[in-house]
């Protein structure tokens, strides 16, 4: 990852104007509601009201210029907050503009347009999505959009994207373990005869390709769980009917092209009986909880601003979570890709980035960061978790587009 490319797209260092007072949402332990903090931020967007990110700054505070109407939503949501002075201000910009220290600012300006992929249906709406949960809980909108939007371009309205546990190979049988696993599948192939493909493999895998294309485009992707995972798995295949092969010829890493890919090479994939997609994944797959936890990197704030940004935390230590795919085989990550967290006791990658054309990708393994075994489809609730910092990460991906620089008016 060259440091050059990281500072220069759509990221700039905050110039403060003079307010008389500001607000600022502190984002260390002293913060009652981490995750409605970022819907605060959001909503301020939507009024056009600038927030600047004070990045390793208390956790990553958000500062704005005093309103009425910002103090009422805190208080409405339930999120600490400061009224502070211009002398207060100055103060804090002098401490992030030291070159001995670690902090820099990020204005937010632009509203990101977002959607999740999701089956739409009411009986196999995916009501256990991590995205969905947390952005319902901090208050930001986004639309639902599945494999028909993406095939009439729909992505083209959009800024940001998420993917959860989508099997972009498209295999029968892979979800069984979800309760709506064979209605959701018979209701793909209608939706891909309706629209001139020969099956459900077809199908996903132009899906993938148009996602693919969006982030080359400039879009911004976050996948967790199986999406991470089956989309690169999908786009090495590249419409090979591979799972037909024999368990010996499935594992010749030659019929696959990992040129095509995200994140990951050289890796070999598993019959569609197996509950893995390949041998990217190398975490539990059983969804217990092992105890451990994986770490976040540290990154400069002044120089490498987009990985800083992507990993505010209140902590830099975050509890292991399971899934479908739980965590990446470090070994097969591709030499580009900028890892942002990883178990190092497991040796396993849990959190990475990087660019593809004028677009960013991010890929986060596991399913809940506040699941627990036994649950079933029983969405967690996030009133009991405001604080967690696994769900910090998925908003801080969900702000990230907020950076972006204005157009200038002509």
């Amino acid at each position: 990852m060259k440091r050059q490319l990281l500072i220069t797209l759509f990221l700039f260092v905050a110039s403060i104007h003079a307010w008389s007072n500001g607000i600022l949402i502190p984002m260390d332990e002293s913060q009652r509601n981490h995750l409605k903090a970022y819907g605060i931020t959001y909503f301020m967007l939507q009024k056009e009201v600038p927030v600047d990110w004070l990045l390793n700054y208390r956790g990553g505070s958000f500062l704005m210029e005093y309103s009425p109407l910002a103090e009422t939503e805190c208080k409405l949501r339930g999120v600490s907050y400061e009224v502070i002075s211009t002398a207060a201000i100055n103060r804090i910009l002098n401490e992030l503009s030291s070159p001995a220290i670690n902090m820099s600012a990020v204005r937010l300006e632009k509203v990101p347009r977002i959607a999740v992929y999701s089956p739409k249906s009411e009986f196999i709406l995916d009501e256990t999505d991590a995205v969905i949960l947390v952005l319902d809980y901090a208050e930001i909108p986004y639309d639902i959009i599945y494999d028909e939007e993406i095939h009439n371009n729909a992505l083209a309205r959009y800024d940001w994207v998420h993917l959860h546990h989508e099997d972009f190979t498209g295999q029968p049988g892979r979800s069984r373990w979800r309760e709506s696993s064979i209605l959701e599948y018979k209701a793909q192939e209608v939706t891909a005869t309706k629209l001139g493909y020969a099956n459900v493999p077809e199908l996903k895998l132009e899906i993938a390709k148009k996602i693919k294309s969006f982030v080359a485009a400039g879009g911004y992707l976050f996948a967790m769980c199986s999406a991470a995972e089956s989309i690169d798995v999908a786009l090495a295949m590249n419409g090979s009917e591979i799972y037909e092969l024999s368990d010996e010829e499935m594992h010749d890493t030659s019929r696959l092209d990992y040129s095509q890919t995200f994140a990951f090479e050289n890796f070999s994939i598993e019959p569609p009986y197996s509950r893995r997609f390949s041998d990217i994944n190398v975490g539990r797959r059983d969804f217990m909880p092992s105890g451990d936890y994986f770490s976040l990197f540290t990154f400069s704030a002044k120089w490498d601003l987009i990985p800083s940004l992507l990993t505010q935390n209140h902590t830099h230590v975050i509890r292991e979570f399971s899934g479908l795919t739980t965590a990446f085989s470090k070994d097969l990550v591709k030499p580009d890709v900028l890892l942002l967290g990883e178990n190092r006791k497991e040796r396993n990658v849990r959190y990475m980035f990087s660019e593809l054309g004028k677009g960013f990708w991010t890929f986060y393994s596991g399913h809940d960061p506040e699941g627990f075994p036994g649950r079933g489809r029983t969405p967690t609730d996030l009133n009991l978790h405001p604080n967690s910092p696994g769900y910090r990460l998925i908003l801080n991906n969900v702000l990230f587009p907020s950076a972006q620089k204005k157009k200038q008016k002509t």
